[in-house]
C-alpha cells in the first residue's frame, strides 16, 4: 500500500512515518525544502517537495498513493504573522482534501486536535459529542484547527472517506523543534522551572498517537472524530514524574491563572512590537490554562483498539531523547 503523508518531518508525523514503514508500506512524504529533515534520516522514504498552499505540488506528491494521512500543521501558541497558521491549517487543509479527491484515493485520516472539541473545563473531561463552537477556541491555533476540522467534515459529507483524529498531547522521542509540551519538559530539565499555573492536560505516548492513525485508516467511520489521548494529569503530577524521572525537583509554587494573565499581556505584546521573538508566557498558552484539558479517549479505545502505554514511560523517553541529542 502506498500511503502519502504530510508532516512526516515533524514529531507525531515522524512517528507515524516509522509504524507505517515497519508493516512495510511505502510512504511519500511531503516536505518544504529547506525544512528541518532530521527525523526522516536513515529512512526508506521518498521525500516529494512541495507545499500545503500548492496544489500542483500536491497533486504530483499524492499520484499513485492509495492512502493519505494529513498530519502537517502550523502549530505555535505565538506567530509574527497569524494569517500563516490560518492559510497553512486551515487552506492547506483543504487543498490536500481537494486533491485526494480528485485522486479517488481509498481513505484520507485528517490530524485535528482535542483543541478543537468541546471541552467543560472543570475536570469533567471532554468528549468527541461536547458542544463547541468558533467562540469557544483560545487563539488563533485553535480557531484555525476548528475551521480545519470543519472542512473535513464537510468534504466528508461530499463523499471524501476522511476519518479525524483529535490527539490530545502526545510525549515521547523525536520532539526536534520541539512542541509546546516538548518546551516545557525542556525548561523543567533545565532547571528553569519555578511555578506553575495550576492547569491540567491529557497526555499520551507518540507512538500510541501515530499507531491510532494507523488504526483510523484501517477501523475508523468516514465522518467520525475519534480522541487520541490516555491518561488526565495536573501540571503538578506531571512535574512530578518528572521528578521522580530524573532526580529533579518539581517547582513546588502554584500561580493562580489570575497572577499571570497580565504578565502574558505585557511579554506577548511585546514580542509582538519589539522583540519580534516568542514571548516567555504567550498570551494564548495562559488563556488554554484556564481550563483542565481533559478528555475521554474510551471511543477510540473502545472502536479502534487505542493503545494505552503507561505515560510514564513516554515521559522517560522523552527526557532520554532530549538528553541524548543535546537538547539538555
Amino acid at each position: 500500500m502506498k500511503n502519502f503523508v504530510t508532516g512526516g518531518t515533524g514529531f507525531l508525523g515522524a512517528a507515524l512515518v516509522r509504524q507505517l514503514l515497519a508493516q512495510g508500506e511505502e510512504v511519500v512524504c511531503l516536505a518544504r525544502r529547506g525544512c528541518d529533515g532530521r527525523n526522516l534520516e536513515g529512512l526508506d522514504v521518498k521525500v516529494a517537495y512541495g507545499d500545503l498552499l500548492d496544489e500542483n505540488s500536491l497533486v504530483k506528491a499524492m499520484d499513485s498513493c492509495q492512502r493519505v494521512y494529513h498530519a502537517a500543521a502550523e502549530y505555535s501558541l505565538w506567530v509574527r504573522e497569524p494569517a500563516r497558521i490560518y492559510e497553512v491549517n486551515v487552506q492547506g487543509t483543504k487543498n490536500v482534501l481537494n486533491c485526494a479527491l480528485r485522486a479517488g484515493v481509498e481513505r484520507v485520516v485528517y490530524t485535528s486536535t482535542v483543541g478543537a472539541l468541546g471541552n467543560p473545563g472543570d475536570g469533567t473531561p471532554g468528549t468527541e459529542a461536547t458542544p463547541v463552537s468558533l467562540s469557544d477556541m483560545a487563539g488563533d491555533y485553535k480557531k484555525s484547527k476548528y475551521l480545519a476540522e470543519r472542512a473535513a467534515e464537510e468534504f466528508a459529507a461530499n463523499g471524501l472517506s476522511v476519518v479525524i483524529v483529535n490527539p490530545s498531547t502526545p510525549v515521547g522521542p523525536r520532539d526536534i523543534k520541539p512542541t509546546p509540551t516538548g518546551k516545557m519538559i525542556l525548561d523543567f530539565l533545565k532547571g528553569k522551572m519555578f511555578a506553575y499555573v495550576d492547569t491540567g492536560l491529557n497526555l499520551i505516548d507518540v507512538e500510541d498517537a501515530a499507531r491510532g492513525h494507523i488504526l483510523a485508516m484501517e477501523r475508523g467511520v468516514p465522518g467520525q472524530k475519534y480522541i487520541l489521548g490516555n491518561r488526565d494529569l495536573r501540571l503538578g503530577e506531571i512535574f512530578g514524574i518528572l521528578s521522580d524521572i530524573t532526580g529533579i525537583p518539581a517547582p513546588r509554587v502554584k500561580l493562580p491563572y489570575w497572577s499571570v494573565l497580565p504578565i502574558a499581556y505585557v511579554s506577548t505584546k511585546l514580542a509582538d512590537y519589539v522583540t519580534k521573538k516568542p514571548p516567555l508566557a504567550p498570551l494564548d498558552a495562559v488563556k488554554m490554562a484556564k481550563k483542565l484539558m481533559f478528555f475521554d479517549p474510551s471511543k477510540a479505545v473502545r472502536e479502534l483498539g487505542l493503545p494505552q502505554s503507561p505515560i510514564e514511560d513516554a515521559l522517560e523517553k522523552a527526557v532520554l531523547w532530549f538528553r541524548g541529542n543535546g537538547y539538555v
